[in-house]
């Protein structure tokens, strides 16, 4: 009998390509560009937009309504069903030539993603990695002769995106960014929380 393995407790990473269309990144690129102005303390050519919603302009509303029937489709993933999500904020990151983000995750969310408003150098693409103080083996076997699996691997390395592509995952989930080897580099990352969870009766509702 051949053995088995199963892959039991995966963590979903859902990508969208073609999430916005060429128009409406367009507009976003042109109207954020000026407005990302407050610097992020992890990189001196890193800086970003306040907090946003989806009310603060029309370009948002237009994303936020493209956006979220993708939320409602990788909420059904990580929930096992079609509840009703909300962007609860976003916000514009510019990374010129030299900038990174440190490894971070994203607190008081359920649901992250990035769209990416410009092209990608394929060095800078967003990185995600097993959190810190896991329950893992604390002795390794890390050498160059292992072959890397999802089983072992330290991190995953996002595909090459497109401007206009969509990246979501769990909100927990450690990612960052290295440092940029290519032209200014333009994301709008978001959180999302569901309207409601239920767990056999206790249930508790959200407001973004």
């Amino acid at each position: 009998m051949q053995p088995e393995v199963f892959g039991i407790f995966p963590t979903p990473v859902m990508r969208v390509r073609g999430a916005l269309g060429p128009d409406l990144v367009r507009g976003l690129v042109e109207h954020f560009s000026t407005l990302a102005k407050q610097d992020n303390n992890s990189s001196d050519n890193l800086t970003h937009t306040a907090m946003l919603r989806p009310s603060d302009s029309p370009l948002l509303v237009d994303a936020a309504t493209q956006l979220v029937p993708h939320v409602v489709e990788f909420g059904s993933v990580l929930f096992g069903e079609r509840l009703g999500w909300s962007l609860k904020e976003m916000w514009v990151n510019v990374m010129d030539y030299g900038g990174h983000q440190a490894m971070h995750n994203h607190a008081n969310s359920f649901i992250s993603g990035v769209i990416y408003l410009t092209p990608t150098h394929p060095e800078s693409r967003t990185v995600f990695m097993k959190s810190p103080g896991g329950i893992e083996y604390s002795f390794k076997n890390d050498h160059k002769g292992v072959t890397v699996s999802p089983y072992n691997a330290e991190r995953w390395i996002s595909p090459q995106p497109e401007a206009g592509d969509l990246v979501m995952f769990p909100s927990y989930l450690m990612h960052s960014v290295p440092p940029n080897r290519g032209e200014r580099r333009m994301t709008m990352p978001f959180n999302a929380i569901p309207t409601r969870l239920d767990s056999w009766g206790y249930s508790i509702s959200f407001s973004g």
